[in-house]
């Protein structure tokens, strides 16, 4: 059975993620679970949240390194926190209403591609 679609309630927090996702090489959008995933080579890093399971939040659940997701919801759980579903993987939440810092949301994107993509790609980068 197929996910509804999620309302998409911060069109301007959406653009801006997009933005950072799709920047990266050879990433790709993705509709899974009612919203967008975002992908290299159909390997997920990021998946974007809008009101999950009825949560008023608007959310990016990105892959993370080991010990990253614990560090960051210590030094601030306000912005960040363990997800359902993906959090005992090692994913982190960023909250992303109020004033997140787009720099900080950006290098973590950024590392879950180095995480997931071929080394070809992650050259690339550097």
């Amino acid at each position: 059975m197929a996910h509804p679609r999620r309302p998409n309630r911060k069109p301007g927090l959406f653009k801006r993620v997009q933005k950072i996702c799709l920047g990266l090489p050879e990433t790709t959008e993705k509709e899974a679970w009612g919203g967008p995933t975002f992908r290299v080579r159909d390997k997920m890093i990021a998946m974007y949240m809008d009101d999950h399971h009825g949560s008023g939040e608007v959310a990016l659940w990105i892959k993370a390194a080991e010990g990253v997701q614990q560090e960051l919801v210590d030094l601030d759980p306000e912005r960040f926190f363990r997800p359902p579903y993906m959090g005992p993987s090692g994913w982190v939440g960023v909250r992303l209403e109020g004033r997140p810092d787009w720099g900080q949301v950006s290098d973590l994107v950024t590392e879950a591609y180095r995480l997931t993509a071929p080394k070809k790609l992650v050259k690339l980068l550097d």
